[in-house]
């Protein structure tokens, strides 16, 4: 038996665009199943559902995805295309995109930096200034 695990996104309308935004940065992704209510995605071969809800329910940063991301041009296109066209930066790596939804584009050496103890809290200093995350800042606190 099969049971598959994979988020539901409520949108007020904008599932089909949401899922062709989010196809449009991810690599291996593709639009699985679409109609007007639902439609099936993979991001990265990973499998999401976007509905049609209506303006019901909003999101908020209780649920966020989080982007590993292994060097700064990563970081850079990630938060530069998520943020596009009305997303907005939050602090310590975060954001949201035009839909509302909460990202987390995070270098993959945070927790190496964080597990220094001579490092820590220099880094922890430097990344709580931070909006969008910058490795070298980060290696060099």
């Amino acid at each position: 038996m099969k049971n598959e695990i994979y988020p539901c996104l409520w949108f007020d309308g904008q599932a089909q665009e949401a899922a062709n935004f989010y196809c449009s940065i991810f690599p291996n992704s593709k639009i699985i199943t679409d109609n007007q209510m639902v439609v099936i995605f993979e991001l990265n071969g990973k499998k999401f559902m976007g509905l049609n809800g209506g303006p019901n329910f909003k999101f908020n940063e209780a649920t966020s995805f989080v982007i590993d991301c292994e060097t700064q041009e990563e970081i850079d296109f990630y938060w530069n295309n998520l943020t596009l066209d009305g997303g907005e930066e939050g602090n310590c790596g975060w954001l949201k995109d035009k839909f509302g939804l909460s990202w987390q584009v995070v270098p993959t050496v945070l927790p190496k930096l964080l597990s220094n103890p001579d490092k820590a809290q220099s880094v922890m200093q430097a990344f709580m200034k931070m909006k969008k995350f910058d490795i070298a800042a980060l290696e060099n606190a």
